[in-house]
């Protein structure tokens, strides 16, 4: 006797990953990871040049749960200058923890990495963030440099977003989708953004997006865009003034993060960092003039704490 796999899509998926359930488990996820609480392999990680594309494989358990999962996320960017749009897509495979049976497919599209992307970024950087701080500079215009803005903006108010990108119609065209979402946003050159209270950074870059000397006393910097050896968004100076460095993995972040990038350069010391889930279980006592930075690689605990979140509103 044959049973069929179940396969959920994207609008069942959608509609079962409330924010609340979200912010839940990528929260839950981070604090599991940093108690050693979890597995979690290394990331595999594909390069597909003549298409711009990468492809990554994660996979993840938190000890004594019921589930794993083992995630596939792909980003294709295909001759961009030409107007062809970015693809980005995926799958999760929920599996049991006990017997090993696939429970279910959930063929999001990339949406729970996308996700769960943002809320880790919304976490850090409101917990690392002054209390008093408003502004937030933004880095980047694709969909991840939205998410994370109105992720953020669902746990602190923001008085005002300066969104810089390489292109100005299209650091134009995302100050739209914020103000669709109401938040206030302007462009802003790179000096001008990392003025800001908070900066975000959410870019391919494979050089440093910003000036180190440009960030203020007092700023938070959360950096989640670099996930491979090549790519490059905050410069190793940041990380020598930080009086506060977290990362979501000390080895990922050492290996493919803007960390190690700083490590390597002798800007820090290797085990200057403190595990960000630690930073989220207790509250943070920062002086209202230090550096912090959050170096963000992506961990695989938290696909697996979302997706199974997720499978079982959808299984009740």
């Amino acid at each position: 006797m044959t049973t069929t796999l179940p396969v959920f899509g994207l609008a069942a998926i959608e509609t079962a990953a409330t924010p609340e359930i979200v912010l839940e488990s990528v929260r839950g996820a981070l604090i599991a990871h940093a108690e050693g609480r979890t597995s979690v392999p290394p990331p595999l990680h594909m390069d597909f040049p003549e298409a711009g594309g990468d492809c990554h494989v994660k996979a993840g358990w938190i000890t004594d749960t019921a589930d794993f999962t083992v995630k596939i996320a792909t980003g294709f960017n295909r001759h961009p200058g030409l107007g062809m749009p970015s693809h980005h897509h995926g799958l999760v495979c929920v599996i049991s923890a006990h017997t090993g049976q696939v429970r279910a497919v959930l063929n999001d599209r990339g949406m729970l990495t996308a996700w769960r992307t943002a809320a880790a970024g919304a976490l850090l950087t409101h917990a690392m963030a002054r209390p008093t701080a408003l502004t937030l500079g933004l880095f980047g215009t694709g969909e991840q440099a939205l998410l994370q803005a109105v992720w953020l903006a669902k746990l602190r108010p923001i008085s005002q977003i300066l969104v810089h990108g390489r292109n100005l119609h299209n650091a134009t065209a995302l100050c739209e989708e914020l103000h669709k979402n109401g938040l206030p946003a302007r462009p802003a050159s790179a000096r001008q953004a990392a003025g800001a209270d908070m900066i975000i950074t959410a870019t391919p870059a494979t050089a440093p997006v910003l000036d180190a000397a440009d960030v203020r006393e007092g700023t938070h910097v959360t950096g989640i865009g670099t996930d491979t050896p090549h790519k490059n968004e905050l410069p190793p100076e940041l990380f020598h003034r930080a009086q506060l460095i977290a990362t979501d993995d000390r080895s990922q972040c050492l290996h493919h993060g803007d960390f190690g990038h700083a490590v390597r350069a002798g800007a820090t010391a290797q085990d200057s960092d403190t595990a960000a889930g630690l930073l989220l279980k207790t509250p943070l006592d920062r002086p209202d003039t230090a550096i912090t930075v959050a170096d963000l690689t992506g961990v695989g605990a938290l696909d697996a704490a979302l997706a199974s979140a997720v499978f079982n509103r959808l299984t009740p």
